[in-house]
């Protein structure tokens, strides 16, 4: 992983396959006899992510759970980058360019259907932060019995102080008394919590004082979708506010002064890492509130082929001792100094070569987020890609090199691009199946158009003309039927016509209507 690799020497990868022939380009009247399978609308194949994209004893952790669990690597591989963030958000920044820092915090979301381990996954990679928590939680203890015992007598203390005061017919008796309460509140200790590292199912409100409570830092990590129902307004009467979680992605400072609630973080970070069910995403789409916020941009989504229906029941391969007490090992001296007061996070810069190739890929992503560009679906999603990139070099740079680290090499951040050039895909996978890709609903309009006619080849004009509801412009159409072609569901050809100028055509692949 050391050479520097040039972003656009690899789009011939897996699910970046380039297609530089356009609809309406002359091919031979008679196409090749055999067809490709057809990737159709809502199902793009997605590329596998392996846990040797991850260092060391994370990617070794991620794969021998990917194996035990017999699920697909994407699922450990995010989530490993989740609990990695969960240990290291707030405390850490990256500094892609001078004066421009990235927080640490990272957002992910995997798919799998029922029944397809996802709990495991999620709770082999989660239990050495659950046993931090009771480790510390019982070291604690008494220390946190103490405070609140000393905080309760103050507390009533003061009570009956001011009820003295209120009885006080002097003012000189009242101002004594005022004195003393004083004195009662600053000698009062503050309250200390049991450290947490993260929540399963949280309210926003909750969520602000999670944050409070626990040095800005807090991370969202479950199997169950219903967070997004909370962020949708399930507690609000379907009015959300989703300010917190935009806020705790950005490490933008967060000020909330209302009746009863205070929260003052000058730079929150709030992780995610989610295991899902495919068939949840529909309650996702139903909400514009999420991609009209920017919400959906910030998380980095993993739509891997499920194996259900094909592991093997016999096979048993329990991750090795050594691999999870090395994982253990390793989080913990990430956790090393936690809990600790709130404090200016330590910023990490990029290696000079780190740095131009991180500056490649985020040429090469702009020049495809314009019209007509291949990301131009997708561009609130891709024009955070690099940030996010950033992000997980840094993340990865310190799983290697511990909490002294100062810079970014080369090595991370080419794992990180590699990383980030599979998750382009599966993003534009999520984004089609949410509906919220208008290309690929296009697409899927003129598919659906074509199976209800049995049709082998139509023309252009034919396709707008049948939905000229849907495509008033021709630029519209003509994207969706790019899209189509690079997915090997049409080939164009010209059909020559005698005296008159050829007429493109667009023939079927045969499978797709098989």
């Amino acid at each position: 992983m050391d050479a520097p690799t040039d972003w656009n020497d690899m789009a011939g990868m897996e699910g970046l396959d380039e297609v530089s022939r356009q609809v309406g380009d002359a091919v031979p009247a008679v196409p090749p006899p055999e067809w490709p399978d057809p990737i159709l609308p809502g199902t793009m194949r997605t590329p596998a992510i392996t846990a040797d994209l991850l260092p060391a004893w994370l990617g070794e952790m991620a794969h021998c759970v990917s194996e035990a669990t017999q699920t697909p690597p994407a699922l450990a591989v995010m989530c490993s980058l989740s609990v990695l963030a969960t240990v290291l958000q707030g405390r850490f920044e990256v500094e892609p360019l001078r004066g421009y820092t990235e927080p640490l915090s990272i957002w992910t979301l995997g798919t799998a259907p029922p029944g397809a381990r996802k709990t495991a996954v999620l709770n082999a990679l989660l239990s050495p932060l659950l046993y931090w928590e009771k480790l510390l939680r019982d070291r604690m203890r008494v220390e946190i019995a103490k405070v609140n015992a000393t905080r309760a007598v103050a507390k009533k203390r003061i009570e009956r102080l001011l009820q003295d005061a209120a009885k006080a017919k002097e003012v000189n008796e009242r101002t004594s008394i005022r004195e003393e309460i004083e004195r009662e509140e600053a000698a009062m200790p503050d309250e200390i919590y049991a450290p947490r590292l993260f929540s399963s199912d949280v309210t926003g409100e909750r969520l602000q004082a999670l944050l409070v409570e626990h040095g800005g830092r807090m991370a969202v990590l479950s199997d169950e979708a219903g967070i997004f129902q909370i962020m949708a307004g399930m507690y609000n009467g379907g009015a959300a506010n989703n300010d917190v979680f935009l806020q705790g992605h950005a490490g933008s400072a967060m000020r909330v002064d209302r009746a009863g609630r205070f929260a003052h973080i000058d730079k929150p970070a709030l992780s995610f890492g989610l295991l899902i069910q495919p068939a949840t995403l529909a309650d996702v789409a139903s909400s514009s509130k999420f991609r009209n916020t920017g919400l959906l941009a910030r998380f980095l989504w993993a739509m891997p082929v499920s194996n259900v229906g094909h592991r093997d029941v016999r096979k048993h391969n329990p991750v090795p001792a050594y691999v999870s007490e090395e994982y253990e090992r390793q989080l913990f001296q990430l956790l090393d100094g936690l809990p600790a007061p709130a404090q200016a996070p330590k910023v990490l810069a990029l290696a000079d070569a780190a740095r131009e190739a991180w500056l490649d890929m985020s040429a090469a992503i702009e020049l495809e987020q314009g019209e007509g560009g291949r990301y131009e679906s997708i561009s609130d999603w891709t024009s955070k890609l690099p940030g996010a990139v950033a992000r997980i070099a840094a993340l990865l740079e310190l799983s290697v090199v511990g909490l002294q680290c100062n810079q970014v090499s080369l090595n991370s951040m080419n794992r990180a691009i590699a990383l980030a050039r599979l998750l382009i895909p599966h993003a534009q996978a999520a984004f089609g199946l949410l509906g919220t890709d208008a290309v690929e609903a296009d697409a899927m309009a003129i598919l659906k158009w074509v199976r209800a006619g049995g049709r082998t080849e139509f023309t252009r004009r034919e396709a707008q003309k049948a939905q000229e509801g849907r495509f008033r412009s021709v630029d519209r159409l003509q994207k969706a039927l790019e899209r189509l072609e690079q997915q090997d569901v049409l080939r164009g050809f010209n059909r020559h016509n005698k005296g008159a100028p050829p007429t493109m055509v667009l023939r079927v692949n045969p499978k797709v209507l098989s």
